[in-house]
C-alpha cells in the first residue's frame, strides 16, 4: 500500500487534543476552532484552511478565564 495519502502538502490541523468548548464564546480552549470548524476540517479547502489559521491567534482573547469556581458564584448569588 503507498504511503502518498500521509504526505499530501495539506495545512495541518491545529488540534492540540485539548478540547474544550468555551461555554461563552463557544471556542475549542485548545486549537481555538468553533465546532463547525472543527467538524468541517477535512472537508475544506487549503485557502479555507489557510483563512481559519490565520484567524486563531485574534481569537485567543475571547476567551475570558472564569476564576473562582463554583464557591465564588455562589457567593455572588447571596
Amino acid at each position: 500500500m503507498s504511503d502518498e495519502v500521509w504526505k499530501r502538502p495539506e495545512i495541518a490541523s491545529p488540534c492540540v487534543k485539548i478540547c474544550l468548548i468555551h461555554p461563552d464564546a463557544g471556542l475549542c480552549t485548545g486549537c481555538l476552532r468553533t465546532r463547525d470548524e472543527i467538524a468541517m476540517w477535512s472537508r475544506y479547502s487549503e485557502a479555507e484552511r489557510a483563512e481559519i489559521m490565520a484567524a486563531l491567534p485574534d481569537r485567543r482573547p475571547q476567551l475570558v478565564r472564569r476564576r473562582g469556581g463554583r464557591a465564588a458564584r455562589l457567593k455572588r448569588e447571596l
